[in-house]
Order: structure tokens, then sequence, then C-alpha cells
């Protein structure tokens, strides 16, 4: 299954973990290819920009619609939905659109771990979420 992986971009570190765990059980997985840049240590001046001026670096980089294009291209999305900013199983704004992305495309949406209560926007995180893994991804099938 061709899985383009969401969340946080907090969450880079994981998102390229996530990517060899899905390759090791057959899926085709997706993540940005700024986000492997920066875990694997290059691209410091970007890491910066996402940290002190984060809307800027995602109007220059154009990743909210390189999410879209993805997103339409594959079978799912994957939310890695961890803890942060004291909220459980954090989905932010961004994360947020891409769920809807995914969902009006029909792509059958993946969240890792249960849906945040904290978040105003909880229902529709729950209308649009086929499957919550509760942290097993070989319950994507």
């Amino acid at each position: 299954m061709k899985i383009t992986i969401c969340g946080s971009s907090t969450f880079r570190k994981e998102m390229v973990e996530t990517k060899n765990k899905l390759l090791g059980l057959g899926h085709d997985p997706i993540v940005h290819k700024d986000y492997e840049e920066i875990v694997a240590g290059n691209k410091p001046e970007l890491l910066e920009m996402i940290e002190n001026e984060h809307a800027k670096a995602k109007k220059k980089y154009g990743w909210i619609k390189w999410y879209y294009n993805s997103i339409v291209n594959s079978d799912a999305i994957l939310v890695l939905n961890f803890d942060k900013k004291g909220i459980k199983n954090y989905i932010g704004g961004n994360t947020l659109m891409e769920i809807g992305f995914a969902h009006v495309n029909n792509k059958k949406i993946f969240l890792l771990n249960p849906i945040p209560k904290d978040v105003s926007y909880k229902d529709e995180i729950e209308a649009m979420t086929d499957i919550i893994l509760e942290g097993d991804l070989s319950r994507i099938g």
C-alpha cells in the first residue's frame, strides 16, 4: 500500500523510523524528502527556519501543496500522533488539513494512536478516521 506519513514536523525522526518499518512490512511509504534530509543531519538552515519561522518555511518550500499532491497519489495516510505541547496524541492544524485532504479524496486514514481528547476538533478527526492502530503498524492492511 502506498502511504503518505503525516504528523507534526516535530515528529520527523519518527516519520523516518516509521517509513523504514513500513518498508519492512511490504508497504510503499512516503516521507517528505526535507524531513529525511534534516534527520540525516543535512540542511541545518532549514531546521532553524522550521524552529523559528515555521509558516515561512511551509510557504517557501510548498509543503502544504506537496502533502496534498502526495496524498492524492497515495492509497492512504498514516498520522503519527505522539504527545506534544502537553497534549496526548497531538494532531495540529496542518495534520488536520492533511486528514481532510485524504478524506475528501477517499483515501484510507490511519492514526497511530488514539484521537486526542484535548482539542476542539476531535469530532472532525473521529468522523474522518478509518482505523486507529493503537501503535501497531501491522494492523495496516
